[in-house]
């Protein structure tokens, strides 16, 4: 059964008509498939089919430990997004229901080279000059996440000190737990709480500023 029906595939081929330059997809699973690898696995084959400037690698999260561990992937089911470099963009868990659109973002801001921040918040940013690692903690059915997601995949477009996770909590309940997850979406910026909600994405900034000790212009 495809995941992804007929008309679906009819609007997203419309979006992809907006990409210009390559995007390769490099997903981690392992032999014998986790609980929602094999959804992943047939939602990315089933979208990089949907336009030639996408291609997919599929990797064996143990046998290909060191890709794995190069791209910094520590779960899976992981898909990381490869332009001409690696922008730091993950997402961990399928990425269905909401973040569905989330995904489709992505590529096209991936393929465009471009985050699409403002002038004034690409500036900020470049501020950034040390490691920053963001999770978005999401779930399937919240309206609200895919704005989180996509804000914290544009900071990591934009700067290369900046990995962004999505990180699906119900897949993931060792990692909810452990940051505390009580609702969705939640930001942790290297392992501190940075936003509870969908933040602008000067709010999000102001906080990983504070988090960094970076002084206010």
């Amino acid at each position: 059964m495809a995941f992804i029906r007929e008309e679906d595939r009819t609007e997203i081929r419309k979006r992809f008509a907006a990409l210009t330059e390559p995007v390769k997809l490099i997903y981690f699973t392992q032999e014998r498939e986790c609980q929602y690898c094999r959804e992943t696995r047939q939602l990315l084959e089933e979208l990089t089919a949907l336009s030639d400037h996408l291609t997919l690698e599929v990797h064996d999260f143990v046998e290909d430990k060191a890709l794995a561990e190069e791209l910094g992937v520590t779960q899976i089911p992981a898909t990381v997004l490869i332009g001409e470099r690696d922008y730091g963009i993950r997402f961990y868990g399928v990425p269905s229901g909401y973040e569905f659109s989330t995904l489709l973002e992505d590529i096209i801001m991936v393929s465009q080279r471009d985050s699409g921040l403002p002038e004034a918040t690409r500036q900020a940013l470049a501020d950034v000059t040390t490691p920053m690692h963001l999770q978005v903690f999401v779930t399937p059915t919240c309206p609200y996440c895919p704005q989180a997601v996509f804000t914290a995949h544009q900071f990591a477009m934009e700067n290369p000190n900046i990995v962004a996770d999505m990180v699906e909590a119900t897949e993931f309940p060792h990692l909810a737990q452990r940051y505390k997850v009580r609702g969705v979406p939640k930001t942790v910026a290297n392992d501190i709480d940075a936003a509870e909600g969908a933040v602008p994405a000067d709010m999000l900034l102001e906080n990983i500023r504070e988090i960094l000790a970076i002084p206010q212009n």
